[in-house]
């Protein structure tokens, strides 16, 4: 029986699926059993989808012994629950993103999806329209690095408004190659999870070849600053959380099968957002 606990956005969260992930990942043609015991962020949906994707690949099935009621509840009006067979149910507080499985050619479908469920939402503060084109091309180009590089089959997103806590979560996940591996292997350098990290989130750093990008991951990092959210990412064994405090790298023990990418907006920010000028992320706002 594998039990998942208090899982929020929390190093000691990731830490918790990660152990999931490695304790059965070799395993084949096996009866998975899972409990979601106390509380269950439900944008972690995307994390937690991708893990048992990746188990149910390996001709393994999934068996929910128990979710927490209001848990349940929740997952059931996000979707996540009706990819192992459970019914949809009406979400009529519109609280939820919903989780979505993606091909990497599903771009213009991802695209649509943050426009309209996220950047649609009136608890965002208050933003011009370019700056909404500006913050939905940055996410989207997560979505383009997972598809490029990151040799992924699938792509994970999810969502959730938390409106006693002010905030939204947002998660986009794959089960590619991991930053480290991809940095390393475009550049010949043998960086730790947490140094390729570092090195993709600042301005124009790109593994791409011939094309512009690098921007997404900085621009980003730059809007949760002034909205007082978070950035958080975990690759291979590497954690990194920025946030108006500063850059935050801790290790894992066992590594994640790929990307975790998780954005924190606050809602309770009464600022204005407007651009100031086109050319540059470090002077966005």
């Amino acid at each position: 029986m594998n039990t998942l606990w208090n899982i929020n956005n929390t190093l000691e969260s990731y830490q918790q699926l990660i152990d999931l992930y490695n304790q059965h990942k070799e395993d084949r043609f096996e009866d998975i059993h899972l409990e979601l015991r106390n509380w269950f962020a439900a944008n972690m949906s995307a994390a937690l989808g991708a893990i048992l994707d990746r188990f149910q690949q390996n001709m393994n099935s999934i068996n929910f012994d128990y979710i927490k009621p209001d848990t349940e509840a929740i997952l059931l009006k996000n979707d996540f629950l009706a990819y192992f067979g459970y019914p949809h149910r009406l979400d009529s507080y519109h609280t939820t993103i919903r989780f979505l499985k993606l091909k990497p050619t599903d771009g213009k479908y991802f695209n649509n999806y943050v426009v309209e469920e996220l950047l649609g939402r009136t608890e965002l503060p208050e933003m011009s329209d370019l700056v909404k084109d500006k913050v939905a091309e940055a996410i989207y180009e997560i979505f383009v690095n997972a598809q490029i590089h990151s040799e992924t089959d699938s792509i994970y997103t999810c969502g959730q408004f938390f409106p006693a806590k002010s905030k939204i979560e947002f998660t986009i996940v794959d089960t590619g190659i991991g930053f480290k591996e991809k940095v390393n292997r475009r550049f010949g350098t043998n960086l730790t999870a947490t140094q390729a990290i570092k090195w993709a989130t600042q301005d124009k750093n790109t593994t791409k070849v011939g094309v512009s990008g690098g921007i997404g991951l900085a621009l980003l990092k730059e809007f949760v600053r002034k909205n007082k959210g978070k950035m958080q990412i975990v690759s291979n064994d590497g954690f990194y959380e920025y946030s108006r405090v500063g850059e935050q790298t801790s290790l894992f023990n066992g590594c994640f099968p790929g990307t975790i990418v998780n954005l924190q907006f606050r809602t309770d920010d009464s600022s204005s957002y407007v651009m100031r000028t086109e050319l540059s992320a470090d002077d966005i706002f």
